[in-house]
């Protein structure tokens, strides 16, 4: 929750660039409510992606209601039906709807073209729809491409090798997403597609918040939205069980990049960032901007 302290003490103008505060007079006049989020989730392991990002929501002191969504157009094989038909929706259920929030997850297709996907038509109707309708959406990795694709024409541009580790990223410009990071943040990665990084500089729309020497650009905002290119929401095994997964397999791949130890145990580096990313998203892009009754123009 916020820190309320008076608009006139010094503290507030400096506070107010970087901090979760609020003056009197707003807080005595503020009604409070849940914060409603829409998770969009396209991977086909849908529980644990669940898990991932609600345990990342739950850190925040915010009230939230989550509204889980799939896809009509193409039910994946790899969640129980009873799993999806009693905490899903579809688009149908919701399009009548407000959210102060959304999340749109990555989805393991990046061999495809944007416009081969079975539920592109689809997920493009939800993402206009979130435009209209919702205050803030968080992308996500292969959700990050679409979103930028879409919305920004950034094409997708396929790696020579897979992008598979825990990178560093730098600040490239300040933003109250990064309040409260270090200089240096940790981010999972785990793609085999990149962005045309030329094409997303060169968008006047668009501001590079975090970018890292090996992974590049890898965070970007644009006036309400952000697209996060890696897996900040990922469990501490999760890179494990990709490599594991992948050699079994038969796949060429190499260790993930600074994950494990000298004992080739997972290190779980990137907990306290990903848990900073989510709470200030929540704080500063949906609950500082959202209307109190949910309606848009």
């Amino acid at each position: 929750m916020p820190l309320v302290i008076p608009e006139d003490i010094p503290a507030f103008s400096l506070l107010k660039q970087n901090a979760f505060i609020m003056g009197y007079n707003r807080a005595k006049s503020q009604d409070i409510r849940p914060l409603e989020v829409l998770i969009f989730n396209l991977m086909p392991t849908k529980i644990e992606t669940e898990n991932q990002i609600l345990s990342l929501l739950a850190n925040s002191p915010l009230q939230v209601n989550i509204t889980l969504l799939s896809t009509a157009s193409y039910i994946g094989k790899n969640t129980p039906k009873s799993h999806l038909e009693r905490f899903y929706v579809n688009f149908e259920n919701i399009k009548n709807r407000k959210f102060d929030g959304a999340i749109v997850t990555g989805a393991p297709i990046e061999h495809l073209e944007f416009e081969e996907v079975k539920y592109w038509g689809e997920l493009t109707r939800i993402m206009d729809f979130l435009k209209a309708n919702c205050t803030s959406t968080l992308y996500l990795c292969w959700g990050a491409m679409a979103g930028l694709h879409y919305f920004h024409k950034i094409q997708k541009i396929p790696l020579g090798s897979k992008l598979f580790g825990v990178f560093n990223h730098f600040w490239v410009e300040k933003d109250l997403l990064l309040n409260g990071l270090d200089e240096i943040v940790k981010i999972p990665h785990s793609r085999h597609s990149d962005i045309n990084q030329a094409q997303a500089r060169e968008n006047k729309n668009l501001k590079i918040l975090l970018e890292g020497e090996i992974s590049g650009i890898s965070v970007l905002k644009d006036e309400k939205d952000f697209f996060i290119l890696g897996h900040p929401e990922y469990a501490k095994e999760t890179l494990d069980l990709e490599y594991k997964r992948d050699l079994d397999k038969g796949l060429n791949i190499t260790q993930p990049y600074d994950y494990y130890d000298a004992n080739n145990n997972p290190q779980f580096v990137w907990r306290s960032s990903a848990s900073m990313l989510f709470a200030n998203w929540l704080n500063f892009a949906v609950y500082q901007d959202t209307p109190f009754i949910l309606g848009f123009s």
